[in-house]
């Protein structure tokens, strides 16, 4: 269950973060104004809590391993979102970063 919970957080942290960074992109860069932003800066801002939800005390592994889930979800919110079509090396990549995310994670531990 313990895992479950994380990976939860981690999916909830990545739509909080890539969310609010792509509202902040489309106010900005896009023109869709002050309420696209602002409602980015709150999203980032919760992001920032999720993360102390993780069952592991440790900071910096935490945030390592969610470097991971970020560069997989940006590309799946890309996708989603924008109809981006990622290439061979896009999917490899993101694998690689996955697998990165459950050892850093997941790995037994003594």
């Amino acid at each position: 269950m313990t895992v479950v919970r994380s990976l939860a957080l981690f999916v909830l942290a990545a739509l909080a973060e890539i969310g609010g960074a792509w509202m902040v992109w489309q106010g900005v860069r896009e023109h869709r104004g002050f309420w696209w932003v602002g409602a980015g800066l709150v999203a980032l801002g919760l992001y920032g809590f999720v993360a102390t939800f993780q069952p592991d005390a440790h900071f910096g592994r935490v945030l390592a391993a969610y470097g991971g889930v970020f560069v997989a979800g940006s590309l799946a919110w890309a996708m989603v979102m924008d109809g981006f079509r990622p290439d061979r090396w896009d999917v490899i990549g993101a694998a690689i970063c996955i697998l990165g995310v459950l050892t850093i994670m997941y790995a037994p531990r003594a």
